[in-house]
């Protein structure tokens, strides 16, 4: 008889902790407000509709505090609208807008709070053997020995067994035959199962679904890669039939290019109105005095999905034929001196921030390069045309980690693209904020390549 275990209460647990932290919160810094029915019942329901809403609680085994920050965020984000939005419907009295915001400032933090010592308390926990899956695994192949890394991480609280093949092994995980594998099961109270999905034919599979069902047993089937599997991937669901998505990109989703979208229009109003509006006509004057030639400076690069537009910059050299082709190197004699402060400075790129208002270019994604260069590594650099599946940046993770300007050896653009691809498959806000912190950090740190 399986043991019983207590691991589906932990959401009900952490709602239930979740709504006391919100109601004494309340409770204790806004009473005025908090202590009417309907005010308490709408602080509890919405908060209940949009977890509902955003799938929040559902937690699988393998998620750490990061897995879901995204939507942590998220939730706090519109909760904090539910929140404010109170207070233009009610007659109670209230505290001032900034007491209300201090509140759930502080609401939000001790909700993270939470949050964070929850994932260190079952981590804790499953050391010492507690929330533990015992696992086995029917049949093998390579996929095997890279999902033994995640079995064999005990912060994970997998127990592997071991596995069963109808071909004999000495590995000390080998268990036996197939055929033996089912009173194993029985008798050793197995939890999850894990077949490798080409070892068998369908019939055997659906006796290994029925017997996993009738026994109160996650059945989980192992695909078999063909050497295609990466970790953008996803399985969508059509129908009834599984697809696989090998390249899953998170700004595909509406939440995602909302978000960044929003993002990037505030901020670039932000630094048009707060910093170009001044620093335009000083620029203007300076890049006049140095060479004949316009105040911006304006190229064809490729964005999205590899559609060209133009990208303006603050012009930094003198006029001459081979912008279009040819990247500034060290000492470049086409560089002039007010141009040589932009460029170190990263001033130059500036009027870029037009682009990212007309929804051209992001204020962080992969940089947008020259037609030539595309034309150029598309066919020269192994997947170089992923970078292309996000719009094109003012900055990227590529420049914060040292891969700007002049590309000198082959190693520069696969570092560069290996980056840019990291960036689009594991886009966040939390990363785009990271990556702007890190580029202004440069801006007074110096970079090498900054010419």
């Amino acid at each position: 008889m399986k043991k019983i275990k207590r691991s589906h209460l932990i959401i009900p647990i952490s709602i239930i902790i979740h709504l006391c932290i919100i109601n004494g919160t309340l409770l204790l810094l806004t009473p005025e407000t908090y202590l009417h029915v309907n005010n308490i019942l709408y602080y509890n329901f919405s908060w209940l509709i949009i977890t509902y809403g955003i799938n929040y609680y559902p937690t699988g085994r393998k998620d750490t505090f990061m897995t879901n920050v995204t939507k942590m965020f998220q939730l706090y984000f519109i909760y904090g609208l539910a929140y404010l939005a109170l207070f233009t419907i009610t007659r109670t009295p209230v505290h001032s807008l900034q007491h209300q915001l201090l509140v759930f400032l502080l609401i939000c933090s001790s909700l993270t709070w939470y949050r964070i010592i929850f994932f260190w308390a079952r981590r804790n926990y499953r050391m010492i053997g507690g929330n533990s899956a015992n696992v086995v695994v029917l049949g093998r192949d390579p996929n095997l020995k890279k999902i033994r890394r995640i079995f064999d991480d005990p912060y994970l609280g997998y127990r592997y067994k071991g596995y069963f093949d109808n071909e004999k092994s000495k590995s000390p995980t080998y268990l036996g035959n197939i055929v033996d594998s089912f009173g194993y099961i029985l008798e050793n109270d197995i939890d999850e199962i894990y077949c490798v999905a080409s070892n068998f034919n369908t019939e055997e599979l659906k006796n290994l679904v029925n017997f996993a069902d009738n026994n109160l047993i996650k059945f989980k089937i192992i695909l078999d890669n063909k050497e295609v599997f990466s970790k953008a991937m996803s399985i969508e669901a059509y129908q009834n039939i599984p697809v696989l998505n090998l390249r899953k990109v998170p700004l595909d989703t509406e939440y995602a290019r909302i978000a960044k979208r929003t993002f990037d229009i505030l901020f670039s109003l932000l630094v048009i109105i707060g910093v170009l509006s001044w620093l335009t006509p000083i620029l203007y004057v300076l890049i006049k005095l140095e060479s004949k030639g316009p105040l911006y400076f304006k190229q064809k690069r490729h964005g999205f999905k590899r559609r060209i537009f133009w990208c303006y910059k603050y012009r930094s050299m003198t006029v001459n034929k081979d912008s279009d082709a040819k990247m500034a190197t060290k000492n470049d004699a086409r560089v002039t001196k007010i141009g040589k402060f932009m460029r170190k400075t990263s001033i130059d790129e500036l009027p870029q921030f037009f682009n990212v208002l007309k929804g051209e270019m992001s204020v962080v994604g992969p940089r947008p390069h020259m037609e030539a260069h595309t034309e150029d590594y598309q066919g020269s650099v192994d997947k170089y045309l992923v970078r292309h599946f996000v719009k094109p940046g003012i900055t990227g993770l590529a420049q914060t980690k040292g891969y700007r300007g002049e590309i000198g050896m082959k190693s520069d653009i696969l570092n560069r693209t290996r980056l840019d691809i990291f960036y689009v498959e594991r886009w966040s806000l939390m990363l785009d904020i990271r990556i702007i912190y890190a580029t202004v950090a440069n801006v007074f740190i110096g970079e090498e390549k900054a010419y």
